[in-house]
C-alpha cells in the first residue's frame, strides 16, 4: 500500500507579485523622467555649441574648460558667494528664532499657547507669493534705513541690502512648528531636575533641551540652506545691483537672452550650482530622514 504525498503549491514571492511589478515600473519611470534634465545638464556643460546645435546626448569630448570660461565669463563666484552669505545668514536666524520660539511654544505655560500654535498652523497654508507684496512694502518702509525717516518714509528702507535679503525669510512657521514638536518629546523630568538644580531656563533651553533635538536642527538647516540656495523671487523683487545677486538670479541674467546665451557654459554654471546641495544632502541623509520621520502631531 503506498501513501500518495500532496504536495501543495508554492506561492509566488511577494516580490513579483503584480502590484508590487507596477509599483516598480512606475517609480523607475518617475526616477528617470526626473534625473532626465539633470543628466542633459550635466552632459550639455561639456559640449561645444556645435554640438548643442545638432542636439547630440553624448558630447564627443570633454570639454572641462567651459567650467573655467563659465567662471569667466560671468560673475559666479561673486553669485557662489553670496548665495553661501545669503544662506548662511538665514541659517542661523532660523535656528536662532525658531528653536526658542519653539521651546516656548512646547515647554513654557504660556497663556494662549494653543491659539498660537494653531495660528502657526495656519501660517502653513498661506502661499508665499500672497505674502510678498506686503512683505515688499514692510522691507521698503523699515524706519532709519536706506535714507528712510523714523516713520520709514523718504527712502528705500532694507531694499538692496543684505538685511532685506536674509532677516524676512528667516523665521518661517514650519521650522517653528517642526522645533515645537520635537521639544515635546523631550520629557518634562530633564528641565524639572535641572531647575531644581539652579538651572535657568536660558540654560535648560540651551544646555539641556538643544541638544537632544540635533535630527530636528539638522531638518531645519537642511532644508532653509536648499531654499535659501535655491531663492529667486525674493531677490529679483528687491535687488538692482549686481554685487548682490544670488547664484539662481544670476543665472537668470545670464540666459536672458536666448539668441546670445552660451549654453555650455551656462549649464556648467547650473552644474555647479546644484553640487553644494547634493553634498548637503548626502551627509545630512540620515539626520535628515530621521528628523522628517519622528515630526508627528503631538501635544
Amino acid at each position: 500500500m503506498t501513501s500518495a504525498t500532496v504536495t501543495a503549491p508554492i506561492a509566488a514571492p511577494s516580490a513579483w507579485r503584480p502590484g508590487r511589478i507596477l509599483l516598480y515600473v512606475v517609480l523607475t519611470v518617475g526616477a528617470l523622467l526626473m534625473i532626465t534634465p539633470f543628466l542633459w545638464m550635466v552632459l550639455t556643460a561639456f559640449k561645444s555649441d556645435l554640438e548643442i546645435a545638432k542636439f547630440s546626448w553624448l558630447p564627443g569630448e570633454l570639454r572641462w574648460h567651459n567650467f573655467v570660461e563659465a567662471m569667466r565669463t560671468a560673475p559666479f563666484l561673486r553669485y557662489f558667494r553670496n548665495s553661501l552669505f545669503i544662506a548662511v545668514g538665514e541659517t542661523a536666524f532660523t535656528l536662532a528664532v525658531c528653536t526658542t520660539a519653539g521651546y516656548a511654544l512646547a515647554k513654557l505655560p504660556i497663556k494662549g499657547s494653543k491659539a498660537l500654535l494653531s495660528y502657526f498652523i495656519l501660517l502653513l497654508l498661506v502661499p508665499f507669493q500672497i505674502i510678498l507684496v506686503p512683505l515688499f512694502l514692510i522691507v521698503k518702509s523699515i524706519p532709519l534705513f536706506g535714507g528712510n525717516n523714523i516713520l520709514g518714509q523718504g527712502g528705500i528702507g532694507w531694499l538692496n541690502s543684505w538685511w532685506g535679503l536674509i532677516i524676512p525669510l528667516g523665521a518661517a512657521p514650519l521650522f517653528t512648528f517642526l522645533a515645537r514638536q520635537f521639544y515635546v518629546s523631550v520629557p518634562n523630568e530633564l528641565a524639572q531636575a535641572a531647575r531644581v538644580d539652579g538651572l535657568g531656563e536660558f540654560g535648560i533651553f540651551w544646555r539641556i533641551m538643544t541638544p537632544l533635538i540635533k535630527p530636528a536642527l539638522i531638518t531645519i538647516c537642511v532644508f532653509q540652506i536648499e531654499a535659501a540656495w535655491n531663492g529667486f523671487l525674493w531677490p529679483l523683487m528687491i535687488t538692482t545691483s549686481d554685487t548682490m545677486r544670488p547664484l539662481q538670479l544670476g543665472l537668470a541674467i545670464f540666459a536672458q537672452n536666448p539668441a546670445e546665451v552660451q549654453w555650455p557654459y551656462l549649464m556648467a554654471g547650473t552644474a555647479l550650482a546644484t553640487l553644494p546641495m547634493i553634498v548637503m544632502f548626502v551627509f545630512a541623509q540620515k539626520r535628515f530622514v530621521e528628523g522628517m520621520a519622528n515630526v508627528g502631531i503631538k501635544g
